[in-house]
């Protein structure tokens, strides 16, 4: 192999910069709000992590909605897009099934939906930054529908990519669903971060551990608590049915120290080495789990 050839398969360290963003997005009165735009500070909603069979079943819509918003989002990726047009069209998907978009106005969030570039680990802001050649990206989209929040986000590839960055992505979205498939009645929620982090550890990505996931529902994030690291013996919740939550790995090509921007929301890898996410909403069922984010 070349050192040209060496070259094209590795990832390249990040350079974003915060680029402009728009005015923030209208939503007709008629589609409900969640609680959290009545008032400032954090959610108040106080609901069990254990949900009966007609929330689950409310759940699973809005997770429908949700991650159908999320495919159409994903045709429109490519090169020289912006991500403020992602997230129009996103905005412009939930509004049109009467969705609110979780994202928008949450802890004072200016858009409908995240977008996360290279070395952004979560909570990009879409902005005018045209997507690029090479570029990876994650989109997080999550749609509130009578009452309650489904939460997903996946990875897409902007034109041809990297090997090591269509890999890292692979592995990501791979770790999830081992993390998922490893959910179980009786169980701890920390068996779920040491298959995930069991697997990533093989291929030495960084786990991500400052960010995690968390019960979701009625609440955006409840006070539940899901980490993608063997956090034993801490985080020893015992799983029963019925209990929703996400799963949502985030692997780095590097370390896992962070920064943020002065947005207060983007957060970077400190190395500037890639990452990668997938999250699901879940339910605990008698003999393992069910996704509810499916389209």
């Amino acid at each position: 192999m070349t050192h040209e050839e060496d070259l094209a398969k590795r990832a390249p360290l990040g350079t974003l910069a915060p680029g402009r963003v728009s005015a923030l997005r209208a939503v007709p009165e008629h589609i409900a709000r969640p609680e959290y735009m009545f008032h400032t500070g954090p959610e108040r909603v106080t609901a069990s992590d254990v949900k009966d069979a007609s929330t689950i079943e409310r759940i699973r819509t809005a997770g429908r909605i949700a991650a159908q918003a999320l495919e159409a989002v994903g045709r429109a990726v490519a090169p020289g897009v912006t991500t403020d047009e992602l997230d129009r069209i996103g905005h412009q998907f939930l509004i049109a099934h009467d969705a609110y978009p979780s994202c928008l106005g949450y802890m004072g969030f200016p858009k409908s939906l995240c977008t996360s570039i290279n070395e952004v680990i979560c909570h990009g802001i879409p902005d005018d930054r045209p997507l690029e050649e090479g570029d990876i990206l994650n989109v997080d989209i999550t749609a509130y529908v009578d009452g309650v929040h489904g939460d997903t986000c996946a990875m897409f590839e902007v034109g041809a990519v990297d090997e090591e960055s269509h890999l890292l992505i692979e592995r990501t979205r791979t770790a999830m669903m081992r993390g998922i498939k490893a959910i179980g009645p009786g169980r701890e929620i920390n068996v779920i971060g040491r298959v995930i982090e069991k697997y990533a550890k093989r291929f030495e990505y960084g786990v991500v551990r400052d960010y995690t996931g968390h019960g979701v529902g009625e609440a955006f994030h409840s006070g539940l608590i899901i980490p993608h690291y063997d956090a034993a013996p801490a985080h020893a919740t015992v799983m029963e049915p019925g209990m929703v939550f996400t799963v949502e790995p985030m692997l780095t090509l590097g370390g896992v120290e962070w920064e943020q921007w002065d947005d207060n929301w983007t957060v970077v890898t400190a190395d500037r080495s890639r990452t990668a996410q997938f999250e699901h909403t879940v339910v605990v069922t008698e003999d393992g789990a069910e996704i509810l984010t499916l389209p």
